[in-house]
């Protein structure tokens, strides 16, 4: 099982040095990667008709693509992956050229996780349609694919179209990693097609299970391989009990996932140095500092 850390970017504050700090500590311990989430606004609170979302505009989300490649040149092996990019609402061949970018830069590092998030807000401001993102993210997948492995590209979609155009650079490998998230019977079942994993956003495997007898289920009807297909649950500090999390990650060991990311947020840690100091003592009492 890779373990690796979710970064803390509500609660971490936008200190260079301290994001600096957290990156290399990570990387020094022995997690494997680091996690990030995406948002491009924050909704008011305070508007007209009130707000429910998890995040507001008091939020602080750094753009997934800008961090990772400031982190790209102070790390140098640890993997960066997005949990989730909020694709639909982004121009596909955009990302396709940022994803390539860092991929190259770090060195083939990047493991793109997206998703179809829920804040009709971020996409009316993006210029998107809310309404389609379940179906235009099939499509986005596979000119994601096209633009990373071809030279050129000729393309005519429902919603995209490439003329005879390509990237350059293109990936290291000629292919970046996609994972997707989502909890809904739909979005498990496209998952199961189309990713390479998946990015599971429930607190334990007993909340989990039902989601993931579909996605086994999905998998097994699409011929796909269950041993090959990715797995990363969450594992939260919480009360900072060290048999709570070993039992966690002996339960997601039993199911047979291969990723897992510890995540500080939420936990009342109230500085960057609490955060490091977290992560510190997970990766000590887990056995994973080197």
């Amino acid at each position: 099982m890779r373990i690796g850390v979710v970064y803390p970017q509500t609660e971490f504050g936008s200190d260079p040095v301290a994001i600096r700090d957290y990156a290399q500590t990570a990387e020094d311990l022995g997690f494997t990667h680091i996690v990030v989430y995406d948002h491009v606004l924050g909704a008011n609170p305070n508007r007209p008709g009130g707000w429910n979302g998890a995040y507001t505009n008091e939020s602080a989300f750094h753009e997934p693509f800008v961090f990772f490649g400031y982190l790209a040149g102070l790390t140098h092996q640890i993997e960066f992956a997005t949990g989730i990019l909020i694709l639909p609402q982004r121009q596909t061949v955009l990302v396709a050229k940022q994803a390539a970018t860092l991929d190259v830069l770090s060195g083939g590092r990047l493991r793109l996780g997206v998703g179809l998030g829920w804040n009709q807000v971020e996409y009316t401001a993006l210029g998107e349609n809310f309404h389609n993102r379940g179906r235009r993210i099939e499509e986005q997948v596979d000119v994601l694919h096209r633009l990373w492995s071809e030279p050129l590209v000729t393309y005519q979609g429902r919603w995209q179209t490439i003329e005879d155009a390509g990237l350059n650079p293109l990936p290291v490998r000629r292919s970046i990693p996609i994972w997707f998230g989502g909890k809904a019977d739909e979005a498990l079942r496209r998952l199961a097609r189309l990713a390479d994993g998946w990015l599971i956003n429930y607190r334990s495997l007993e909340e989990a299970r039902p989601a993931l007898e579909i996605v086994e289920q999905a998998l097994a009807e699409a011929g796909r391989d269950r041993s090959r297909f990715g797995m990363e649950p969450r594992l939260a500090y919480g009360d900072g009990n060290p048999d709570k999390w070993q039992k966690a990650i002996e339960e997601w060991r039993s199911v047979g996932v291969s990723h897992l990311s510890f995540n500080t947020m939420g936990s009342g840690l109230a500085s960057p140095q609490a955060h490091i100091a977290a992560i510190r003592t997970f990766a000590e009492t887990i056995g994973l500092v080197r």
